[in-house]
């Protein structure tokens, strides 16, 4: 999570300085086949030209700054139907909406979550499986991405 963080605070202003919304990163630490993540966002959608822009534009700002010792693959990507999410807001534009998620530390016994998202307050998200709503604290969640329900 500090890594992302770290990655986030150089990253972020590079893709806005494009006219891109920042949605998020994942780093895949994963020796020689290591990925960099970017997703970006646009209120007129996303197409491979942006995406090349702003890999640009984070590559020039990644070879300055040297966050990631060794060989990384840098990917940009739009979010998609099926978009990650990272943040409290992210989750509660998302209020009513099918979610899967993974928490750091299990909640009642559980680290897995395939439910909806129910409400998103006070860096609590309440998501509902089977009936039974879970508060999950934004701070524990590993990864999440919407269900695309078709």
């Amino acid at each position: 999570m500090a890594r992302n963080a770290e990655l986030e605070k150089i990253i972020r202003p590079a893709v806005e300085a494009t006219g891109f919304e920042f949605w998020g990163l994942e780093y895949l630490a994963q020796g020689k086949h290591s990925v960099l993540r970017v997703y970006i966002e646009h209120e007129n959608g996303i197409d491979v030209d942006n995406c090349a822009e702003v890999s640009h534009q984070v590559s020039g700002v990644l070879d300055l700054e040297d966050p990631i010792q060794g060989y990384y693959n840098l990917e940009v990507s739009s979010p998609g139907m099926d978009r990650p999410l990272f943040t409290e807001a992210q989750f509660a534009l998302y209020q009513g909406q099918d979610v899967e998620l993974r928490v750091a530390t299990a909640v009642n016994g559980r680290r897995k979550f395939k439910g909806t998202i129910e409400q998103v307050e006070d860096g609590i998200i309440h998501v509902l499986v089977d009936g039974e709503s879970y508060p999950i604290p934004c701070p524990q969640v590993e990864k999440a991405h919407l269900v695309v329900n078709f």
